[in-house]
C-alpha cells in the first residue's frame, strides 16, 4: 500500500513537471504543429492564439485552450487567406500564421510604475445601480490590469509568472507579445455581424483585414441593422443605462452613468439618421467578448 502511494505521488509529480515544462518560454516559442491536438492547455494552441491576435484575427482571451473564439479566429484567418475555412488548425494554416511574424510569441516584460500604480477598485458590485455610485469601474488589481493589457487570462498570467505579486516596479514577467504589425491596407468599411457576433475591418475589395469577437446587443436591447456612418471614435466612453430598456433585475427609474476604467475600451458613434444614433463599444473583458451585452453606450 505504501509502495502504491509512493508510485502515485511520483506520477503526480512527473505530470506536474510536464505541465510546468509546457509553460517554459522556449517550449512555447518553439512549439510545433501537431495534427492530434490534445485537450487542455497546449503550447502550440497558445502560440497560435498569440499569432492570430498579432495578425488582428483575435482569438478572444489568450489561454492556451481550444474554444469557440479560437475556432472563429482560425476560420476568419483561413477565409482571408483563401484556405478552406473549417476553423481547424491545419498544417497549412499553421505555416501561414508563422509566415505573418518571425518574432517570439512570449517575451520578457519589465513592470513599470504605471503598471503597478492604482487607484484600483477592489470590489465591483454586480448591480448596475450600485456600479453607478463608483467614481469609475477600475481594475481590481495590477494583475487584472496586466492580463487585460496583454489579452491573456489571469490564471495563465499567474502560471507563467509563479510567485510574482505584480506589485514591484522592475519585476520581470513572461507575457504574450501582441505588438501588431501594420495592416498594410486602408480600412474601407467596418462590418458588424450580429449572428456570428464578430466585427470585421474590411479593405476596399471586401477582404477582412481584422476580425474581433464582439458583444452586439441582446434579446432585451437588440442592435439595429442596416448601414451607418462612423462619426467619431471615443476613448474611455461613459456607459449610459436608459430605464426605458427595463433590463431584467434592474429596478431603477433613472438614467445610470458608468465611468469606465482608463485604457479599457473605445466607442464608435455610428450615425444612422438625423434623428437616431447608435454606438458600438469594445468589450473591456476579453473572456466575455462575443456574448450578449446588457449595457448600452452613447456619446
Amino acid at each position: 500500500m505504501i509502495r502504491l502511494l509512493v508510485v502515485a505521488a511520483a506520477l503526480l509529480f512527473a505530470c506536474g513537471g510536464a505541465e510546468a515544462a509546457k509553460l517554459d518560454l522556449s517550449a512555447v516559442n518553439q512549439a510545433q504543429f501537431a495534427s492530434d491536438t490534445p485537450k487542455g492547455f497546449n503550447p502550440a494552441v497558445l502560440k497560435a492564439q498569440i499569432l492570430l491576435d498579432r495578425a488582428r484575427f483575435s482569438p478572444g482571451l489568450i489561454d492556451g485552450h481550444l474554444g469557440e473564439s479560437f475556432t472563429k479566429a482560425v476560420s476568419a484567418f483561413q477565409t482571408a487567406n483563401g484556405f478552406p475555412s473549417d476553423g481547424k488548425l491545419t498544417q497549412q494554416t499553421w505555416d501561414k500564421l508563422l509566415a505573418t511574424s518571425s518574432s517570439p510569441v512570449l517575451i520578457t516584460y519589465e513592470l513599470t510604475r504605471k503598471d503597478v500604480r492604482g487607484p484600483f477598485t477592489k470590489r465591483i458590485p454586480a448591480r448596475l445601480e450600485r456600479m453607478a455610485r463608483l467614481s469609475r469601474l477600475g481594475y481590481r488589481n495590477a494583475a487584472e490590469k496586466l492580463a487585460e493589457r496583454f489579452h491573456i487570462s489571469e490564471p495563465l498570467l499567474q502560471r507563467l509568472n509563479p510567485g510574482i505579486g505584480f506589485r514591484k516596479t522592475g519585476t520581470k514577467l513572461l507575457v504574450p507579445d501582441i505588438d501588431r504589425r501594420d495592416p498594410g491596407a486602408a480600412i474601407a468599411a467596418v462590418e458588424v455581424d450580429k449572428e456570428a457576433r464578430v466585427l470585421r475591418a474590411l479593405d476596399p475589395s471586401g477582404k477582412a483585414l481584422a476580425v474581433y469577437p464582439a458583444s452586439i446587443g441582446s434579446d432585451e436591447k437588440p442592435a439595429p441593422s442596416g448601414q451607418a456612418e462612423v462619426k467619431r471614435v471615443v476613448h474611455n466612453p461613459t456607459y449610459h443605462y436608459d430605464p426605458h430598456f427595463a433590463f431584467k433585475g434592474v429596478k431603477t427609474k433613472r438614467t445610470l452613468h458608468h465611468r469606465c476604467r482608463p485604457e479599457q475600451s473605445g466607442g464608435v458613434d455610428m450615425d444612422r439618421s438625423p434623428s437616431k444614433a447608435t454606438a458600438f463599444t469594445a468589450r473591456p473583458n476579453p473572456a466575455r467578448s462575443g456574448r450578449p451585452s446588457r449595457m448600452a453606450a452613447s456619446g
